[in-house]
C-alpha cells in the first residue's frame, strides 16, 4: 500500500517548506538585482552577473550577498569586501560608481 496518510501529509508539508524558502529566497535575489540595476545603472541581466561576481569574490552565498545588499540599502551600510566586490563588478559590467563611492 505504500506511504501511511501521516508520512505522507508530513512529506508533503516538508515539500511545501521548501518551495515557500526557494520564492523567499528568489524574491530577495529579484530585489538585490533591482537595486543593483538601479544603483549601477546596468540591466538586470548585468546586474545577476555582478551579484554572482561579488558571491564568488567574496566566498559568500549568493543569497546571503542579496541579504547583505538590500540591508544596505535599509540602512546605508555594508560590509567593506562586500562593497569592494560591488565595486569592480560594476567597473566590470557597468558604467558608473556607486554612488557617494568616489569620496573614498
Amino acid at each position: 500500500m505504500g506511504d501511511s496518510e501521516p508520512d505522507r501529509i508530513l512529506a508533503l508539508q516538508a515539500e511545501v517548506d521548501q518551495l515557500k524558502e526557494a520564492v523567499a529566497s528568489h524574491a530577495v535575489v529579484d530585489q538585490a538585482i533591482g537595486m543593483i540595476v538601479a544603483l549601477g545603472r546596468v540591466t538586470p541581466d548585468e546586474g545577476w552577473q555582478v551579484l554572482k561576481d561579488i558571491s564568488q569574490h567574496t566566498n559568500i552565498k549568493l543569497r546571503n550577498v542579496a541579504e547583505l545588499i538590500l540591508i544596505w540599502g535599509r540602512r546605508g551600510d555594508i560590509p567593506s569586501d562586500i562593497r569592494a566586490a560591488l565595486e569592480d563588478a560594476l567597473d566590470r559590467y557597468g558604467p558608473t560608481q556607486i554612488p557617494g563611492a568616489a569620496d573614498e
